[in-house]
């Protein structure tokens, strides 16, 4: 099983809010990395990788991120844990294309902090 690191959101939150959105880089990779440990898949490109293409595109890469992201937990936790299906990649799309991706590094940090292995 993978090793995941439970972070507290409330200060990556401030950590971004206060670094203009620097912080929030950071955070999107370290989530990357943490959900593709944890779901078992690998996208094409790197965490880092995903990190150059959102900023390259303005964030629009993000946007594809979150939304296949959101697949991919939706998947996990009709799969793994056999919960009900949900509509987590069109929540994210939709959250990210209001302006509102902090909520989406929340929401998914707060599955992953569910499921933490590392306190």
């Amino acid at each position: 099983m993978a090793t995941i690191e439970k972070r507290d959101i409330a200060i990556a939150i401030i950590l971004s809010i206060i670094t203009l959105g620097i912080f929030a880089l950071y955070w999107m990779y370290r989530v990357s990395e943490d959900s593709n440990a944890l779901l078992g898949r690998q996208w094409p490109v790197s965490s880092g990788i995903l990190i150059l293409l959102t900023i390259v595109t303005f964030g629009i890469y993000g946007f594809y991120w979150y939304y296949m992201t959101g697949q991919a937990w939706d998947e996990y936790i009709v799969n793994r844990e056999n919960g009900m299906a949900g509509s987590r990649g069109v929540v994210y799309l939709i959250l990210s294309i209001v302006g509102l991706s902090i909520v989406n590094l929340a929401l998914i940090q707060n599955e992953l902090n569910q499921r933490a292995t590392v306190a």
